[in-house]
């Protein structure tokens, strides 16, 4: 078993990592890809990189960088892609001729964690509680993305820190490519317009889809869902009306309200689930509990 050879390593200085490294990192971050960065934290005795060396793996199994090659680094990749299933991090310190078979006769620790992408926060809707949603949500480290079709509304100076669609909302939708990783709020000026974008949303695994509303309006909503087929399981992934019960009132009060039931669903805490519309009548007196005793009737969701 053959190492890398260690010729380029020496024209760096010891231990350092080429600046590509930290480009590939920094573009890596902006392009919301996930990956582990692996850094050797201690060497001793003859070893292919010193403390400081760094290397890049990402989650398709693209590789930028190098901790010295051979057994060790295969190692190394071999442990990063299997923390990338789950994330964290872990340390990984080995002997390289004991335990690798390498010639170096060194031992080698190397630290690795897996570096989130921030999550992307797609807000429909540019008004005023979109702004002080957009705002709390780019301060929470979310990627914000506010979409609205009104140049009147949709201005970069009231939205810094975020990027800004200026189009409409149902052709922003239809062009993009999710993952189970992104958030989706919907607070646009039309209820038509969120009946018609939250449709859409609910069919896509997102790790998170919203609505600003009454509780009026989320049940209309629920049962044209289930009217045009969506399923009762479905349909309660939708949070709304969005927001923890703070008493909120103004727009910056919804958005607080509304920026803690996010919190809690990226951070896995317990919140609200969303509303399943009730069975139709034929069907729930069939499923009502009996009359007790005292001939009081069993209660059935609203």
């Amino acid at each position: 078993m053959s190492d890398r050879p260690f010729d380029a390593l020496r024209d760096a200085a010891a231990g350092a990592s080429p600046p590509e490294v930290w480009e590939t990192l920094a573009r890596w971050r902006d392009q919301g890809r996930r990956f582990a960065l692996a850094s050797v934290i201690e060497s001793r005795g003859f070893t292919p990189r010193k403390p400081g060396a760094h290397m890049l793996v990402a989650d398709d199994g693209e590789i930028c960088g190098t901790i010295g090659g051979g057994a060790i680094e295969r190692k190394v990749v071999d442990e990063a892609r299997a923390l990338l299933t789950g994330g964290g991090a872990t340390l990984v310190r080995k002997h390289l001729t004991q335990e690798l078979g390498m010639c170096c006769g060194g031992e080698m620790a190397v630290f690795l964690e897996v570096l989130e992408p921030a999550p992307r926060l797609y807000l429909f809707g540019a008004g005023y509680i979109g702004r002080a949603l957009a705002s709390l949500a780019s301060g929470c480290g979310f990627d914000v993305t506010v979409i609205d079709e009104r140049p009147e509304w949709a201005l970069p100076e009231r939205f810094p820190g975020c990027r800004l669609e200026l189009r409409a909302p149902e052709a922003f939708l239809a062009a993009l490519a999710t993952t189970p990783r992104d958030y989706a709020v919907v607070v646009t000026h039309d209820h038509a317009l969120d009946q018609r974008l939250v449709q859409d949303l609910l069919e896509r695994p997102l790790a998170f889809v919203g609505m600003i509303g009454s509780v009026a309006k989320q049940r209309k909503f629920a049962l044209r869902l289930r009217a045009r087929g969506m399923s009762d399981e479905r349909i309660a992934r939708l949070h709304s009306p969005l927001g923890m019960p703070i008493g909120a009132e103004t727009p910056e009060e919804i958005a607080v309200s509304a920026m803690g039931e996010i919190i809690a669903a990226r951070r896995g805490a317990s919140t609200t689930a969303g509303w399943t519309p009730p069975l139709p009548k034929r069907e729930r007196a069939r499923t009502e509990a009996p009359a007790t005793p005292t001939g009081s009737a069993g209660k059935t969701n609203p």
